[in-house]
């Protein structure tokens, strides 16, 4: 059965529970989006692996003559496992710290504001930059999964010689329309509209800006009442910053974007993620059984024991990418 974290919140045992759920959703985009597939469960000792075929190419159809048979062709999948994994953390407090100060700036408190705050980022982190050749202990992320695929858009195999797009030259209608043009062929590699688009917020202002430019934007509200901007209807939003840093989810960096040519490395480049969410698409894993999808644990005061520890534990979960074509990267745009 299939869940998300706003109907996880109707299964919470306690205000707690439903109160940290929120946190998560209300500021993590890819939670609160995010359907995960609880059907994982341990067979054969603790190793939780969620098994699924990616969809690789499509197929069409077609007529036929009467007294004639269908031309065959067949869809092309590829086979891909994820483990699941625990993300979150522990903190510490001691009983006499615990007590002082008021509720809303207590110990306990802050502490568990300040690690949902880092597990949500570090979640939006690994979904966007996650490679267990570097974190074994993670999952593989869309930057990684979507390198050399269809719905990789490199501007150098799309006609830019230099390789990257520079949009803080852009100062004109005609070229913020050409740039736009660039960008709806980049979506128009993908299976169906995205639900949302990523970016950080130099290279999201700058899309804006190329947008009310060719008159294509618009303004609505999320689930919670703050305002979104969307280009198309499709909404544009900035992952923020990773766990414990000022460092963007989805940073500005330097790369050869003309893969070895006479440009060198160019610096402040900015990518654009695009996604499809749905259990054909981009979609979550966690356990199943009935196992919570977030947990909190809170120090028990009430029994001996000077300092007591404190978790939140969101899964064990992994994202899984069901259909190539259900997200899209847009490389190379130069944003400062």
């Amino acid at each position: 059965m299939a869940t998300t974290l706003a109907e996880a919140k109707l299964n919470a045992q306690d205000d707690v529970d439903v109160q940290v759920i929120d946190e998560f959703r209300k500021s993590s985009d890819i939670l609160d989006r995010m359907t995960f597939d609880n059907v994982v469960s341990p067979t054969g000792g603790d190793t939780l692996t969620y098994g699924y075929r990616r969809l690789i190419t499509e197929r069409g159809a077609d007529f036929r003559a009467i007294n004639a048979e269908y031309t065959s062709a067949e869809v092309t999948s590829q086979r891909y496992t994820v483990d699941l994994v625990p993300l979150g953390g522990s903190f510490k407090v001691d009983r006499v710290v615990a007590r002082i100060g008021p509720a809303a700036s207590g110990a306990v408190t802050l502490n568990m504001q300040q690690l949902i705050k880092a597990s949500r980022a570090k979640f939006a982190d690994a979904v966007i930059n996650g490679d267990t050749a570097v974190d074994a202990n993670g999952f593989n992320g869309l930057s990684k999964i979507l390198t050399g695929t269809a719905t990789e858009y490199l501007p150098l195999t799309n006609g830019v010689s230099l390789g990257y797009v520079d949009w803080t030259t852009v100062d004109t209608k005609a070229e913020a329309l050409a740039e736009m043009a660039r960008l709806d062929a980049w979506l128009s590699l993908m299976d169906d509209r995205p639900d949302v688009i990523y970016g950080n917020r130099k290279t999201l202002a700058l899309f804006k800006m190329l947008a009310a430019w060719a008159d294509q934007i618009d303004k609505t509200t999320d689930a919670f009442g703050r305002p979104v901007v969307a280009y198309n209807g499709i909404p544009l939003v900035d992952l923020g910053a990773k766990a414990g840093s000022n460092t963007d989810v989805i940073g500005l960096v330097s790369r050869d974007a003309d893969g070895g040519g006479a440009g060198g490395s160019i610096a402040n480049l900015g990518d654009l993620y695009a996604v499809r969410y749905g259990l054909d698409g981009f979609h979550g894993a966690s356990v199943g059984g009935g196992a919570p999808l977030l947990s909190t644990y809170l120090p028990d005061f009430t029994t001996a024991g000077a300092v007591k520890t404190g978790e939140v534990e969101l899964g064990p979960v992994a994202p899984v990418l069901k259909a190539t074509k259900s997200a899209a990267v847009f490389r190379n745009i130069k944003s400062a």
